[in-house]
């Protein structure tokens, strides 16, 4: 068996904490990136929806002048 000495225990262990730490920082960014994508997604769906109020007055309006045009 190799030889394991306190220091390369210590080291180890070290490194073992960094990389918990960074799989901590990683999933919250994550979350973060989730919320932020969500929101995204809720933002677009609610400007698609005014986008087609706003086609569906101007197509409204275009058809009343045409009707005025006529009459």
């Amino acid at each position: 068996m190799k030889n394991e000495s306190p220091q390369n225990i210590t080291e180890l262990e070290a490194k073992v904490e960094q990389l918990l730490e960074l799989s901590r920082q990683l999933s919250e960014e994550n979350a973060t990136l989730k919320q932020e994508l969500q929101a995204s997604k809720t933002d677009r769906s609610g400007l698609i929806e005014q986008k087609e109020q706003v086609r569906a007055q101007v197509e409204k309006m275009i058809g009343r002048l045409k009707s005025m045009e006529t009459a």
